[in-house]
């Protein structure tokens, strides 16, 4: 009798639509062939914010963001559900009060009894703190991964660049210390002692460039930036460096953008900066662009440069990395090492494309929804 029952009131449609509709924890909607809602749980309620009688009716890419639409997703997801019988996505999705939430969704075709396809449900999970905590982790890793970098790179710097000048410096004092113990000459002592001191100041430099290396992106806070206003500040700066050489400067529109304000101009300081100082052009020019894309904007800066061989490219950017002679071109490598981390700390990247000869174009890609977690 009891199993009876139980079978009679399962097979009830009504027992059944009401169960669904209860639901609180998946949103779940039954839509006709062209994604119009016809039904609405509980559940779509919570997760979405509408009530049922705003949103049936509707079609269901009223969820998706315009980045999505554009790329015709929707569509794209209905047309392999049709294919398959059934798809599945995980992505942003947008409620009734434009807030995104991070939903895992499966689209199921419905049929009728012949078997032909008469509209879909789908099912939406709000896993929007679970993708926060998957990004932190990501986030966590990829931070350890680039302070073990790091760490390498100091402990080959402390093992080789740092060690060159004082081996010069106890070289060149063994030197003095002879000649004082013997009949000198002052000529001698005093060039021994230039070359203590060109070392010296050699060294201090290569750890103040280490530490401020170490100290980048530790003193300010995410805000924002007027990148164009700070280029043309950094233009500004360098204006002995400018008249020298007779540059000029092709300034495109530049958006604002949220980031360490200090560190995006010590970025572009050294990447205009370097624009000039590798240029044997009689009429030195450093264009600055940018380019907003769906998830990032992308700048440019443009020279025409000596530029880079190829097999260098990957090079430049390791700190203390040079590719010249200190005699032809003065500096000691760390600029793009300072520019390459600058750009991780924005959670973006920095690349160059170069021919030798024929100048260079580096770019920096930055994420539109960078937040301050650093």
């Amino acid at each position: 009798m009891i199993t009876r029952i139980y079978y009679h009131m399962i097979s009830n449609k009504d027992y059944l639509s009401k169960a669904i509709h209860d639901i609180e924890d998946y949103a779940i909607i039954f839509m006709n062939p062209d994604g119009i809602i016809l039904d609405w749980n509980l559940g779509a309620q919570r997760i979405k914010g509408y009530e049922a009688q705003e949103i049936i009716g509707q079609n269901f890419r009223k969820f998706y963001s315009q980045e999505d639409l554009g790329l015709k997703k929707p569509d794209s997801l209905i047309e392999l559900a049709l294919k398959t019988g059934k798809a599945i996505d995980e992505g942003w999705r947008v409620r009734k009060d434009k807030s995104l939430f991070w939903g895992s969704i499966t689209i199921t075709c419905v049929h009728d009894d012949s078997g032909k396809v008469i509209g879909f449900s789908k099912v939406t999970r709000d896993l929007t703190e679970r993708k926060k905590a998957d990004d932190l982790k990501e986030k966590f890793i990829n931070d350890i991964t680039r302070k073990n970098k790091e760490l390498e790179q100091f402990t080959y710097l402390a093992s080789h660049d740092l060690q060159e000048p004082l081996r010069t410096i106890n070289t060149f004092t063994e030197y003095l210390i002879d000649e004082l113990q013997s009949d000198f000459v002052k000529e001698d002592l005093i060039q021994y002692a230039e070359f203590i001191s060109t070392s010296s100041k050699r060294m201090s430099d290569l750890v103040h460039g280490l530490l401020e290396y170490s100290r980048l992106g530790k003193s300010e806070t995410f805000k924002s930036v007027d990148m164009e206003a700070l280029v043309e500040n950094v233009w500004s700066d360098i204006s002995n460096l400018v008249s020298r050489k007779k540059a000029q400067l092709d300034l495109k529109p530049l958006p604002k953008v949220n980031g360490y304000e200090t560190e995006l101009r010590i970025l572009f300081q050294n990447l205009i900066t370097n624009a000039l100082k590798f240029n044997i052009s009689d009429s030195p020019k450093v264009e600055v662009s940018a380019l907003k894309q769906t998830e990032s904007i992308l700048f440019a800066v443009k020279d025409n440069g000596i530029g880079i061989e190829k097999k260098d490219v990957n090079k430049i950017f390791q700190i203390f990395k040079r590719l010249h002679n200190r005699n032809e071109y003065e500096g000691y490598g760390i600029g793009l090492s300072h520019c390459k981390k600058i750009a991780e700390l924005h959670h973006g990247r920095l690349w160059v494309e170069s021919e030798a000869g024929k100048g260079s174009i580096f770019f920096f890609e930055l994420p539109l929804s960078i937040k301050d977690e650093y």
